[in-house]
């Protein structure tokens, strides 16, 4: 039996602005509204706004909160404040990649985890299997906030004269507690559009509010089409693309975000064993002539042998290049190898080259 497509808490209010809706990550969201290129633009000269209340929270707490999370997560938790942000994985014993998310340290007994939205139920059942030797309490608390990102060089403007609160202190990959309009709100400054930029959490009628609020200051609402155009550009991975169960961190280039002199994380073993042993990795590639290499595609190297496949793929709004990032044989993954992109039974030559094809531009 087919599962019910959900809806966000804005769902009405992208259907009154007429917007391009789709299935994503269960949850039926919109793709665009004015268009893709006018969005992404948007954002990153100006600054416009997303509905992201898909996305999972997770809450962690009890006193072995901190020991738990930095067992299942591949960052250091024990290493921060209260207040701060860290990226990283969650993985599997084999090191394949259950979810890639964000950890808010709300206290030592305290943490929020923020999830992707197809993952929200495999990785709640993955976290609680791994609760068996923690005192620890695991709360689902997706159904109670709503999410929207208010991204790009003039988010932090928008944002204090719209709402009156001060956010101009708030450093990159950091949040604060806010008690506004009656209730209290979580907003952070991290971004995924490699942009400056704000995510706010509150209950489902507070995001309703402030999203009205912002499109009725003539913030540009923007959908999932150019978040992913945005994310592709800056090089962030998006999970089941350039991470997933078969695609590991030190795959994806992400061995940053794994810490290794951590007494013990799930997955750590092999990790250990891709550091020294690694068969793939992703890699970003420029075409030599204008044609769209998109996801999946096959990837040759200059003996007809298949050495790969582009994992996302545009022609960048920014520079209007032919690109794409895409997982491919470690032999094949020098700067300046040359490789070919089979698009509709043709192969285009293309150039391994950086995978972040836009300079990103966050506050530091």
């Amino acid at each position: 039996m087919e599962e019910e497509i959900k809806r966000t808490c804005l769902y009405d209010k992208h259907i009154a602005l007429n917007a391009k809706m789709s299935p994503f990550g269960g949850f039926d969201m919109p793709i665009q509204y004015s268009g893709i290129t006018n969005e992404h633009n948007a954002v990153r000269n100006d600054v416009g706004i997303f509905d992201v209340s898909h996305m999972g929270q997770v809450m962690i707490t009890g006193e072995q909160a901190e020991e738990f999370v930095d067992y299942i997560f591949t960052n250091d938790v024990t290493s921060i404040a209260e207040g701060k942000i860290l990226y990283g994985m969650m993985l599997m014993q084999n090191g394949g990649t259950v979810d890639d998310l964000l950890v808010y340290k709300m206290g030592p007994n305290q943490y929020f985890l923020v999830i992707n939205a197809a993952n929200i139920d495999k990785d709640l059942n993955w976290i609680i299997s791994q609760n068996k030797n923690f005192k620890v309490g695991v709360e689902n608390m997706s159904d109670y906030y709503g999410e929207i990102a208010i991204q790009g060089p003039k988010s932090e403007t928008v944002l204090e004269k719209l709402t009156g609160l001060k956010v101009s202190d708030l450093e990159f990959y950091t949040f604060k507690e806010y008690a506004y309009r009656g209730e209290n709100i979580i907003i952070s400054r991290t971004g995924y559009t490699g942009e400056d930029g704000f995510e706010i959490y509150g209950s489902h009628a507070f995001t309703q509010y402030a999203w009205d609020l912002f499109i009725q200051a003539g913030i540009t609402p923007c959908g999932l089409g150019c978040r992913d155009t945005l994310r592709f550009e800056a090089g962030l991975p998006l999970y089941g693309h350039e991470l997933s169960e078969e695609i590991n961190p030190i795959m994806a280039g992400l061995g940053m975000f794994v810490k290794m002199d951590k007494p013990n994380f799930i997955g750590k073993e092999a990790i250990l064993h891709y550091k020294e042993d690694l068969t793939k990795k992703i890699v970003g590639l420029e075409l030599t002539e204008k044609s769209v290499p998109r996801a999946g595609y096959e990837i040759y190297n200059e003996d007809g042998k298949l050495v790969g496949n582009v994992t996302t793929g545009y022609i960048s709004i920014s520079s209007g290049l032919p690109v794409c990032m895409a997982l491919v044989k470690i032999d094949y993954s020098t700067l300046g190898t040359t490789l070919y992109v089979k698009i509709r039974n043709k192969n285009f030559a293309a150039t391994v080259i950086r995978k972040q094809f836009y300079k990103k531009n966050y506050k530091k």
